[in-house]
């Protein structure tokens, strides 16, 4: 690859990569590019394809290795890895997937939006087909459909040396492994047993003497709450069940994480009103839907200030200088509502805001909005006297600036709890709002100070 080494490519950083492949693609040398991939890991290379625009990523495709392209499916996200698959029957598809858990299978074929998931389904061994149909029979955002389904069961009356020998035989237990399942004939979970625990006790101990109560899931419950409650407990590991207690899989500590990172990227996303959209390249009709609505809510709300605005037209035309302050008023409360509102959306998130607290949280916001609201209103209060030389005109637009900052503590925490508790995601409408309500109450403030103290 024009001289560059394996290990030259280890030593590059994220962007020295793209940047090294952007030039391999503009050169279209397909040959440097597969060596290129050779080099990474599948969630490096999925990365780097989500990094380009749509029109280039076939040729990226058609550059990794057949052996890997179905873990590199796996860690694209939807929209990236249906956009690669369109092309692909159901019987390629299969193969590129065959080596796959269940868990990743059932996540490729979910988003395929024909009845190519059926075909491939039927494809497959039936063992491996009852295994990826029970993942998708779960909802998308269930434990059921993150968990994995490879467990490692033993029983709880054999000895621990019998236990060694039967992985060493069968040739079961993976690198990843860290605990083992202990079940009854029926497959009701017992217990767990660590597999550092299988070694350094003596191997003529029972595993029930050694086994350990398990830290477990329900499959049907919400995947980022049982993420939430592991970390609450300090676990990386939990066994999946059913509602009868049959054990039917496993979260291990990297899907935690992956839970944690799609949780925080959520948040994010819904902040800016872009819900779905998740692939920065996404395909233009995509994006345009996905913010479309949410730009269509903020200019309904924009006409409400406004029409607060056209309520007070005779006093901006008398005095002009009343325009030109009117975003500053806006925009204070704008930011100082965005910040808490930002601290109290992650603490309903994390589970750190129920009952009593709610009330000293409002306390302190209200307190902060109240002490910010004074300093900055004294500090715009004194540009406004410099630069209008006007003491009402300072006057107005510091009591407003108080005034609106005072509200905007008070709103960033009423709204995401008002919008909590009707059941919705404060994320995702709570931006809108608190735009509206400062907006408002900005302008109403201001401009209504200004007709008592100055027109009248």
């Amino acid at each position: 690859m024009d001289g560059i080494q394996t290990s030259k490519i280890e030593e590059m950083n994220a962007e020295q990569r793209l940047a090294f492949l952007q030039k391999l693609v503009a050169d279209q040398n397909q040959a440097d590019i597969m060596g290129f991939f050779a080099s990474l890991t599948s969630f490096e290379i999925a990365n780097l394809i989500e990094s380009f625009p749509y029109d280039s990523r076939p040729i990226l495709w058609v550059s990794v290795a057949d052996s890997v392209k179905g873990e590199v499916l796996s860690a694209l996200s939807e929209s990236a890895r249906a956009y690669l698959v369109k092309d692909l029957n159901a019987t390629e598809i299969c193969e590129v997937t065959h080596h796959l858990d269940a868990q990743d299978t059932a996540d490729i074929l979910a988003s395929l939006q024909d009845s190519r998931g059926e075909d491939v389904i039927e494809l497959m061994a039936l063992a491996r087909r009852d295994e990826v149909n029970e993942v998708l029979a779960y909802d998308p955002d269930a434990v059921g459909r993150y968990m994995h389904t490879d467990v490692v069961r033993i029983r709880e009356n054999v000895k621990l040396e019998v236990v060694q020998r039967y992985l060493r035989i069968k040739g079961e237990i993976q690198k990843s492994t860290q605990q083992l399942m202990v079940v009854d004939e029926k497959n009701y979970l017992l217990g767990s047993l660590h597999v550092v625990d299988l070694l350094r006790h003596e191997p003529s101990l029972m595993v029930t003497d050694v086994m350990e109560a398990p830290e477990k899931v329900l499959a049907t419950m919400a995947a980022i709450e049982a993420a939430k409650w592991l970390r609450l407990k300090n676990q990386n590991f939990a066994a999946v069940v059913d509602d009868s207690g049959v054990l039917v899989g496993q979260l291990t500590a990297a899907d935690v994480l992956a839970l944690t990172v799609e949780e925080g990227d959520q948040t994010v996303r819904h902040l800016a009103g872009v819900e779905e959209e998740t692939d920065l390249f996404a395909p233009v009709r995509k994006s345009v839907n996905a913010r479309t609505i949410w730009l269509g809510i903020n200019l309904a709300t924009a006409f409400l200030a406004a029409a607060v605005i056209g309520q007070f037209e005779a006093v901006i035309a008398q005095v002009v200088a009343l325009a030109v302050l009117m975003p500053v008023v806006a925009s204070m409360g704008g930011i100082a509502g965005s910040q808490t509102l930002t601290l109290t959306i992650r603490g309903l998130a994390m589970e750190k805001i129920i009952g009593s607290n709610q009330k000293v949280l409002f306390n302190k916001e209200f307190v902060i909005g109240l002490i910010n609201g004074v300093i900055w209103a004294l500090v715009v209060a004194m540009i406004s006297q410099i630069w209008f030389d006007d003491v009402m005109i300072s006057l107005v637009i510091g009591m407003a600036i108080l005034i609106n900052m005072s509200a905007a503590g008070i709103a960033g925490v009423l709204i995401p709890l008002f919008l909590k508790r009707l059941g919705q995601d404060p994320a995702l409408s709570g931006a809108v709002i608190l735009t509206t309500v400062t907006d408002v109450v900005g302008f109403l403030s201001f401009l209504g100070l200004a007709t008592l103290l100055i027109l009248n």
